[in-house]
């Protein structure tokens, strides 16, 4: 069963979303949603496993969206969350941002990791017109609030095949996003725009680790997930057919499957 719980870390509230029972994994969520982006997953739990999926600093109901300096500020809140749940290493991953945050986690304490996931995401830095295209997102998000950064996104977040035959998917996506406040939204593009190339990072990663993307991402090319894939020591590809960026949120039977059968080979 799906359930909802707060917790004070580093003077703050936290929510978090969480089901199942036994060894941890960690779900980080996308860019600029929350926690519920992983309620599909939250509702296929597999047997032996407990699912934890917090809001990341600055998103989520209630959030006061301030907060955020860097992508490392955000990673370290997830051994804080551990801390405070007691749990010494758990499996962790994130969909693209959440994967950017599992990177910069991974470079900072490998030790807390029996297993990684990326989803979603890339390894390398943002391009100088990568950069550019952030600032002018802040300069919308500053101006115009969250609903213009749901009306630019959403194109490209979801999939063709979502777009043409999952409906439901395009107001709940918008409403996730709208949950959020302008402030965390423009600190968030930031510390995404100034994170560092972890290809060395992954090329050092000693845990098993899964890559997995959709075949319609629009954001971030497969080409981006085969050269992670490429570069890590024990890691597998899946790409999951008729998904978009949101991978987790389209096909989540399929990215479920996937995912539980890569921790059932490695509890």
């Amino acid at each position: 069963m799906l359930r909802e719980a707060y917790i004070e870390i580093a003077g703050r509230r936290l929510r978090y979303l969480y089901a199942g029972s036994g060894w941890p994994l960690v779900l980080l969520h996308a860019f600029p949603l929350s926690a519920d982006l992983w309620r599909p997953q939250l509702e296929r739990v597999p047997r032996g496993w407990q699912f934890l999926a917090p809001d990341l600093r600055g998103f989520g109901p209630g959030s006061s969206g301030s907060g955020i300096g860097s992508l490392d500020d955000m990673a370290a809140d997830v051994p804080a969350f551990l801390d405070a749940l007691e749990i010494d290493r758990a499996a962790i991953g994130g969909l693209s941002m959440g994967g950017y945050i599992t990177m910069a986690l991974y470079r900072a304490a490998p030790e807390r990791f029996t297993a990684m996931l990326l989803a979603n995401t890339k390894a390398t830095a943002d391009s100088p017109e990568g950069r550019a295209a952030r600032d002018q997102m802040v300069a919308l998000v500053n101006r115009e609030g969250p609903s213009a950064v749901a009306n630019q996104m959403l194109p490209k977040l979801l999939g063709a095949t979502s777009h043409g035959a999952r409906p439901h998917l395009e107001p709940l996506v918008r409403r996730l996003i709208e949950g959020n406040t302008a402030g965390g939204i423009a600190a968030a593009i930031q510390a995404i725009r100034d994170r560092p190339d972890s290809m060395a990072t992954l090329e050092r990663a000693a845990v098993p680790a899964l890559v997995i993307t959709g075949d319609e991402d629009a954001i971030i090319p497969v080409s981006e997930s085969e050269a992670m894939h490429g570069v890590m020591p024990r890691s597998q590809l899946v790409v999951l057919p008729s998904a978009g960026h949101l991978s987790s949120l389209e096909v989540p039977e399929d990215f479920s499957e996937a995912l539980g059968t890569f921790l059932r080979a490695n509890l």
